[in-house]
């Protein structure tokens, strides 16, 4: 059976990112049908009209509400078709960029990708795999400074993806040929 997988690139760099070369290399080993997001087409920040459509129940939401919540469904669908995500996310200033924040606001959504239960919050979107490609200039992944990696892994846990591996070319500036060699050693590694 043929996987589906979302591909997300979050780099601001088109030309010469290592996360977009790591996220195709990711996809290329993996193979499946590939749905493709680039984040870079400026997704919107959540406001008040959004949040306020968002805890409406769906069958109370007016046409302007619905209209608030569109890209977010289209957001959600795209990992709900998905077997697998593949998101390439350098670290800018020891976090994510914002465009990756905004997706991550637009997707986490009570009640859709989580609820909240007598027991803490439950993540709805199970049985799903995430492989993140990381590339920092000198953070290490892992590190006290590393900010990035454990907060996507937490996120993608939230929503209830709990199969989650990091692919880290970091240090960058001091060592661009090794980082590069240890994440392609590590994209080599994975299981289709």
């Amino acid at each position: 059976m043929t996987q589906t997988i979302l591909h997300i690139d979050a780099s601001a760099r088109h030309t010469g990112s290592t996360t977009r070369d790591l996220s195709a290399k990711i996809v290329e080993r993996l193979g499946g049908d590939v749905l493709y997001r680039d984040l870079t087409t400026a997704l919107p920040q959540i406001n008040e009209t959004w949040v306020t459509a968002n805890f409406t129940p769906a069958d109370q939401r007016d046409a302007q509400q619905q209209k608030a919540l569109a890209l977010s469904d289209t957001l959600v669908e795209e990992i709900k078709a998905a077997d697998v995500l593949v998101i390439g996310a350098p670290v800018y200033n020891f976090g994510v960029p914002a465009a990756l924040k905004a997706w991550i606001d637009l997707i986490a959504r009570a009640g859709v990708t989580f609820a909240y239960t007598e027991n803490g919050p439950k993540g709805l979107l199970e049985g799903k795999r995430a492989v993140i490609a990381l590339a920092t200039g000198g953070t290490e992944i892992g590190s006290e400074v590393d900010f990035a990696s454990g907060y996507l892994r937490h996120i993608m846990g939230f929503i209830g993806i709990t199969d989650v591996q990091i692919v880290a070319a970091d240090r960058v500036m001091s060592d661009a040929d090794a980082a590069h060699a240890k994440a392609t050693a590590q994209i080599d590694a994975l299981a289709a």
